[in-house]
């Protein structure tokens, strides 16, 4: 199936795509009151929302990056239900899902929902398997070595990461010594992935890795005076597999490594279509050196 911004904006596509919403909400028992209309237009992904007789709707097609985002939301809602959203229906192949509407999480606090992320993340720990298994990448700390290779030759690179192998080889062994286990790193959690409840969703990002690199984005988000209060509360979840200081330099360690992850998911979402987002790959792979 054919996908990009110039498909996702056609009228043909248009059509097709709201034929097959409503085929779907029959199937669930549902029935669209009005129009659709494109919400969004990326090149990683296209969404449409729709009123309907149970409230509104929200169609999400996906580029073959992220196609595995249909069957990580078919997973999901069976490991953890309380704290992702179920759809109303998905097409892996076809990379489509439609979700039911849920309210946004305004001015949450992420010391009030990191935690909550955490629990989420020790849930899933168990089923990393299946989760690879539904196409999520394979981030743990010991592919990582290969991973920087790989955005090096994908990416691009620059004479001082060419020399840095062997120091990103020494930080994922170290990490790969950690007691805690993989689990699913959404890898762009900020509040505007944050629904009521919390529940969490916007999956197209997502990789398994040492969950604490799910804390690369949101420490991003705030000052420097808060960081430590926002960590610290992330952590207290996992104060049961390690003494909190091997916790602590852990979680730096993992979000050094998660750098490389989140290079690649960027290189993932833009790399068909170069445009606004083109040089945010190579800009977040040279953060590494700091």
């Amino acid at each position: 199936m054919e996908t990009g911004t110039g498909v996702w904006s056609s009228d043909a596509w248009f059509e097709w795509a709201v034929s097959w919403l409503d085929d779907r909400l029959a199937v669930a028992g549902r029935a669209r009151t009005g129009p659709a209309r494109r919400h969004r237009v990326r090149p990683w992904s296209v969404v449409l929302t729709a009123p309907t007789d149970a409230g509104p709707v929200w169609l999400k097609a996906t580029a073959p990056g992220t196609a595995f985002e249909a069957g990580l939301y078919e997973l999901l809602p069976g490991i953890a239900p309380d704290h992702v959203v179920a759809p109303i229906a998905t097409d892996p192949d076809r990379g489509l899902l439609l979700l039911p509407h849920r309210e946004p999480l305004r001015d949450a606090d992420l010391v009030d929902v990191l935690p909550v992320y955490a629990e989420f993340q020790r849930a899933v720990a168990p089923h990393v398997d299946r989760v690879l298994a539904a196409g999520v990448a394979d981030m743990r700390a010991p592919v990582m070595p290969e991973r920087f290779a790989e955005a090096r030759r994908v990416i691009g690179t620059s004479p001082e990461l060419a020399g840095f192998a062997d120091t990103f080889g020494a930080w994922c062994a170290r990490l790969a010594e950690s007691t805690v286990p993989p689990s699913l790193d959404h890898n762009d959690l900020h509040a505007d992935n944050f629904l009521v409840g919390p529940r969490f969703y916007d999956w197209g990002d997502a990789v398994v890795a040492h969950p604490f690199a799910s804390l690369l984005v949101p420490l991003q988000q705030v000052g420097p005076e808060e960081r430590d209060r926002v960590r610290d509360a992330y952590l207290e979840v996992f104060d049961d597999l390690a003494p909190r200081a091997d916790l602590v330099a852990t979680a730096e360690l993992a979000c050094r490594v998660a750098v490389v992850a989140r290079a690649l998911v960027w290189h993932r979402a833009v790399s068909p279509e170069p445009g606004d987002y083109t040089d945010a790959p190579l800009a977040t792979l040279r953060s590494l050196l700091g």
